[in-house]
């Protein structure tokens, strides 16, 4: 009895969430948002740990995306576009590190790649016959080449040299929007078997852990974090990347999330999402 009233409640208030207008959608996710920030100050001492929480939680998602090839030898769902422009950004990403800045997550970018790498991999060839091509039909030069562009003009301002330094700009841009080519493909086929909705969602809040980690931050040196990223827009757009990522998935995470709490083992998103 509990549990179904627990449901009820829970479809009540998601239903009267989809009857509001747009506005008021934006003003309670800023809410809801600046809640769960205002929770993670109070909770989590040192706000570095939400960076490796935000690399955790994007492991977690990709062991889930190879659990999901490996056990169930199908690729239906999964944009390859996506994985493609996941592996450009972390090329040119863990290039960088490796001439500007290398550390930990160097490391941990190499890894991210080889298995990103192996995804692909498994996608145009071993499981090729699942993979859906006339759903995955995102045009990956709407992306590459505005975040190529914007690179160009809007870049860190260091001392390294100016070729890296657009290169470090070309993948904090293309990270933002990688995911699109997978949301077109759920939008596209409406349902998403539960391996694929457990790895966009892990996206998701590992976007929103990083997001927060970035704020919070900010926060704490009273803006001069911005300042030790370089001087002009190149610190508010890296923070507006962050934000971007996080906007981007966020209605499908709200839809996850009701789909778990409501028992429904297959996602099927509505219109318009």
């Amino acid at each position: 009895m509990k549990g179904s009233k627990k449901g009820m409640n829970v479809n009540a208030v998601t239903t009267w969430v989809r009857r509001q207008p747009p506005k008021m959608k934006v003003i309670l996710g800023l809410v809801a948002a600046v809640a769960a920030l205002v929770f993670l100050r109070l909770i989590v001492d040192d706000h570095d740990n939400l960076f490796v929480a935000a690399e955790a939680v994007h492991a977690l998602g990709i062991s889930v995306l190879i659990y999901k090839l490996i056990k169930e030898k199908t690729c239906a769902g999964l944009s390859l576009k996506s994985q493609e422009l996941t592996a450009m950004f972390l090329a040119v990403r863990l290039y960088c590190s490796f001439v500007m800045e290398y550390d930990i997550h160097t490391l941990l970018d190499s890894a991210t790649l080889v298995t990103t790498l192996w995804v692909i991999y498994m996608m145009r060839f071993k499981l090729k016959s699942s993979y859906m091509d006339d759903k995955d039909n995102f045009a990956l030069y709407y992306v590459v080449i505005p975040c190529a562009l914007l690179s160009l003009a809007i870049h860190p301002s260091t001392a390294h040299n100016i070729v890296n330094r657009v290169c470090w700009a070309f993948c904090v841009y293309l990270e933002a929007v990688s995911v699109l080519p997978q949301l077109r493909v759920m939008q596209n086929t409406k349902i998403v078997e539960p391996f694929t909705a457990h790895y966009v969602f892990a996206l998701g809040v590992a976007r929103f852990l990083s997001c927060a980690h970035w704020i919070l931050q900010m926060l704490d040196t009273r803006g001069r974090l911005l300042t030790a990223l370089g001087y002009g827009l190149w610190p508010s757009m890296v923070l507006l990347s962050e934000l971007i990522q996080t906007f981007i998935l966020a209605d499908f995470c709200y839809f996850y999330v009701k789909s778990i709490v409501g028992g429904q083992p297959v996602l099927r998103l509505p219109s318009g999402v």
